[in-house]
């Protein structure tokens, strides 16, 4: 017996019995579809309790994870409904072949589902991928996210111009040439994704962002790694643990400083000022320099530097009763070989980097010495340490070359000065 006429054998055994055609007709449809749908649901069942556990299992016994990353994302489940699908692709028509108008609607309908499982294929094969690339070291600060977000809306445009296509019975060329006419209205709409998908891509191709990425963008509050770039935004978690969303085209379009290069460099700068009262800076004595020959690091210098003045004074016949004639070593310079020499001897400096001990132009708070030398270790807390040791060394070591330090006066400092004078 076919299964056509397995199909039509209530309607048959029903006319037999007496019943009216069309009611036979009718009963016998019903009863079909009941079947059907038994079928598809015991072979569903079969499906996911048998041969998607057995998956589990296989996946259990291999070494590789991607298999894992497959079932997280449904690749089997959506997978097996291809087998149900085909049996009611099969039958279906046979059920239905006396109402052509119900078998027009259902092409369509099945076709669109087709579609719409592929597109959910396609996707679990996606998030498998991008899970499984997380999980490998030369991919731990690539915009995976943003990657699959790209791929995805390129499958779903394809995806919704097939569907359209088959609603309005038309080409998908067709169709395309039509959304093509629609274009600045679908640009209006979809503006925040287009520029999300491009400022994705440019940050992706330029390099400009990675994941892990230590970024500080002051428009946005955002100080801390990023841990996450998709279409959208940039999420980054800041060092008191909140997080702060950045709209990824920002990236492209406002400044903001990634602290990469200082991440991958060999140390990390230390850039500090302090600031000297400009009426502490004076020359050098005898006696002065006799006292501060006392101080290890400078020793060497001051009585070399000391002898090659004193050979350019006398060979020029230079007047030394007043100490501004001929050539003369201040305490401000003197201070400044010995920070220069303070940081060659101090161990946490990295001596193959940039050291630079500095004078800026005088400012109305004083004179500014600047200290530009990168730490061998770059890791915060400990950066912090060795400039807070370098300058309370330096700050401790001003007043022994007769420098002052500026500070603004305090209203202790008014309070002071005023009973003074009152006293």
């Amino acid at each position: 017996m076919e299964i056509k006429d397995l199909i039509c054998f209530f309607e048959e055994f029903f006319i037999a019995q007496g019943m009216h055609e069309g009611a036979a007709q009718y009963l016998n449809l019903l009863i079909n579809l009941v079947i059907l749908t038994l079928i598809v649901i015991g072979v569903n069942y079969l499906i996911k309790n048998f041969i998607i556990e057995a998956f589990k299992v296989f996946t259990n016994q291999t070494k590789t994870t991607f298999d894992d990353y497959l079932i997280q994302s449904n690749f089997p489940r959506y997978s097996g409904r291809i087998v149900p699908l085909f049996i009611i692709y099969e039958l279906f028509p046979l059920i239905f072949s006396e109402f052509p108008d119900v078998m027009e609607v259902f092409y369509t309908l099945f076709k669109i589902y087709v579609i719409i499982l592929v597109i959910w294929i396609f996707r679990s094969l996606i998030r498998t991928s991008r899970n499984y690339l997380k999980t490998r070291k030369e991919f731990n600060d690539k915009p995976l996210e943003s990657f699959s977000q790209i791929i995805m809306i390129f499958i779903w445009i394809i995806g919704l111009m097939f569907i359209f296509a088959e609603l309005f019975d038309k080409s998908v060329l067709g169709f395309a040439i039509s959304l093509g006419a629609a274009s600045a209205v679908i640009l209006l709409i979809f503006k925040d994704t287009i520029l999300g998908l491009v400022a994705s891509i440019q940050v992706s191709v330029n390099d400009i962002v990675r994941i892990g990425d230590w970024i500080t963008f002051e428009k946005f509050g955002a100080d801390g790694t990023v841990t996450e770039i998709n279409l959208a935004t940039v999420r980054v978690q800041n060092w008191d643990n909140t997080y702060t969303t950045i709209p990824t085209y920002s990236l492209i379009a406002d400044s903001f400083q990634n602290w990469r290069g200082m991440q991958e460099s060999p140390g990390r700068r230390i850039k500090r000022s302090v600031y000297i009262k400009q009426n502490s800076v004076k020359f050098l004595t005898q006696e002065d320099l006799d006292k501060l020959k006392k101080i290890q690091l400078i020793a060497p210098y001051l009585d070399n530097r000391q002898t090659e003045i004193n050979k350019f004074n006398e060979s020029h016949d230079i007047d030394k009763s007043l100490l501004i004639n001929g050539r003369n070593q201040t305490n401000l310079g003197v201070f400044r070989k010995y920070a220069d020499s303070y940081l060659r001897e101090h161990s946490a400096v990295h001596k193959e980097m940039y050291l630079i001990v500095r004078h800026l132009a005088p400012t109305p708070n004083g004179i500014p010495l600047e200290i530009l030398c990168f730490s061998r270790d770059k890791r915060w807390e400990n950066y912090e340490y060795i400039s807070a040791d370098i300058f309370d060394h330096l700050i401790a070591a001003i007043p022994y070359f007769g420098l002052k330090l500026f500070e603004a006066p305090s209203g202790d400092d008014l309070r002071d000065f005023l009973g003074q004078n009152n006293s």
